[in-house]
């Protein structure tokens, strides 16, 4: 028994077939006559094609009313048609004379299943690659079927199936079409399962978020993420919440806001892999790559989620570079990205943010490095960071203004002069001086003020006391 007939079996024990048995022996005897002959036409699949064709064909002919076999002799000579003889035009012929049968002559879920594993080898492009009208041709005989049996759920499901074949085709206009579909699809009536409803619309997000991340149109992205955290009642399947979650990473990352990317890779990858997704790794070294940017002293390989993947041979390289970025081992840290172009720099997330993490490292290190000297050529330091002064001399500059090394540059000399322990102090308690100078101020100002006051309502209170002395006495 193939994987035809196993689906098959499989689908008789989920529904009843109601089928009426009869007493009559001559039902069995044809019944096994059509059997054997799907047997023995099935048998020449692989070494005659053609013929095994014409048999599958003859068991059709000869039906008197649409049955079983001759649904499951029209899904062979579809796959056979598609797959081994290269013929989608007179493949989607017998597709569609075989969704004809899904109204009554076999099961709901069979059906289902049948039409899913036919999609699935059409898009998945076993057979080589399929143009895009024998894709659509596909996708409208069954969108035609389905609308036609009321059978909204399967339709959904495919119109998301079509969605992510156009997402990996980078088909975005017919994407964004149906995207449009689905959309119209999730507003249902009030007293539908609003947990379905919010499930599929996750789904649905989870495949814009993704077309607009690959689009670079980080506003939409940022409106879909924000909407799909709104979402309540809904219970994804966790790979579709790995796939909003790690846009979101990439979205933060753009933004620069490193430990907001950390947090929605975490919980990307910690989705991923409940879901079991080869995504995973990657997420784990974007991962990474947002906690070192961070300048976090923690290593993201000691929580209990990431600690397994710690030694696995695609993390390996990652793992180093965290231990090269927390010792301030720079040159460590550019051999290991040197070495390993494969697991890192052939990424082109990772790529685009490496000369980001490098200038933080290298911003650490010279921090380090200049700390026990006064005075410092600008070319001694490009040696030690085996960079170009130009380099050198930005990276001082932006750490003077942000206040991290008190100096100068002398650009004549080419030197950076560093500020004494003695003249540091001596800036310090003069501030602390104009500090006091100021606080003195206010505090006489004050004083002056309520001197003021006291003395105006003094006087006041006199001339209600004593101005009317002549009436007193």
């Amino acid at each position: 028994m193939d994987d035809d007939d196993a689906d098959y079996m499989q689908g008789s024990e989920d529904e009843d077939y109601g089928f009426d048995y009869s007493d009559d022996p001559g039902d069995e005897t044809g019944s096994a006559d059509v059997e054997n002959l799907y047997y023995t036409a099935k048998s020449k699949k692989e070494d005659n094609p053609e013929q095994a064709l014409k048999e599958f064909r003859a068991i059709v002919d000869q039906e008197q009313e649409k049955g079983d076999w001759g649904f499951k002799a029209l899904k062979q000579s579809t796959k056979l048609l598609f797959l081994v003889l290269h013929r989608p035009a007179e493949a989607i012929k017998t597709y569609t004379e075989l969704l004809g049968y899904t109204k009554s002559a076999v099961t709901r879920n069979y059906a289902e299943k049948t039409i899913n594993s036919i999609l699935d080898y059409v898009g998945g492009g076993k057979s080589g690659p399929v143009e895009v009208n024998v894709l659509e041709r596909f996708y409208e005989a069954t969108k035609a079927a389905l609308a036609e049996a009321k059978n909204d759920r399967l339709s959904a499901k495919t119109n998301l199936k079509l969605a992510k074949l156009w997402l990996d085709r980078k088909e975005y206009n017919r994407l964004s079409k149906i995207l449009k579909e689905l959309y119209t699809s999730t507003i249902g009536e009030s007293g539908e399962d609003q947990a379905q409803k919010g499930t599929q619309l996750l789904e649905i997000y989870a495949l814009e978020i993704q077309m607009h991340n690959e689009r670079k149109n980080y506003k939409k992205l940022k409106e879909i993420y924000n909407a799909s955290n709104a979402v309540r009642s809904a219970i994804p399947h966790p790979r579709i919440l790995g796939v909003i979650k790690e846009c979101g990473g990439k979205m933060w990352m753009g933004e620069r806001q490193w430990n907001r990317a950390s947090e929605d890779f975490f919980d990307s990858f910690k989705n991923y892999d409940e879901a079991g997704s080869p995504q995973r790794i990657q997420v784990l070294k974007y991962l990474v790559l947002a906690n070192m940017l961070t300048g976090s002293e923690v290593n993201p390989f000691d929580s209990q989620e990431t600690k397994p993947y710690k030694n696995d041979p695609q993390i390996k390289a990652m793992t180093d570079l965290v231990d090269a970025y927390q010792r301030r081992e720079v040159h460590a840290a550019e051999k290991i990205l040197r070495d390993n172009k494969a697991t890192i720099m052939d990424d082109s997330f990772i790529k685009s943010y490496i000369g980001e993490l490098l200038r933080s490292l290298r911003t650490q290190y010279l921090i380090d490095l200049i700390k026990p000297y006064t005075r410092l050529e600008l070319a001694f330091l490009s040696k030690q960071l085996n960079v170009d002064t130009d380099e050198v001399e930005e990276l001082l500059i932006g750490l003077i203004l942000e206040g991290k090394i008190e100096g100068r540059i002398d650009q004549v000399a080419m030197r950076l002069e560093l500020e004494s322990q003695h003249s540091l102090q001596r800036k310090r308690y003069s501030a602390l001086d104009k500090w006091t100078a100021a606080l003195e101020s206010i505090h006489t100002t004050v004083i002056g003020k309520n001197h003021s006051g006291a003395r105006g309502d003094y006087g006041f209170g006199m001339g209600d006391g004593f101005g009317s002395g002549s009436d007193r006495w």
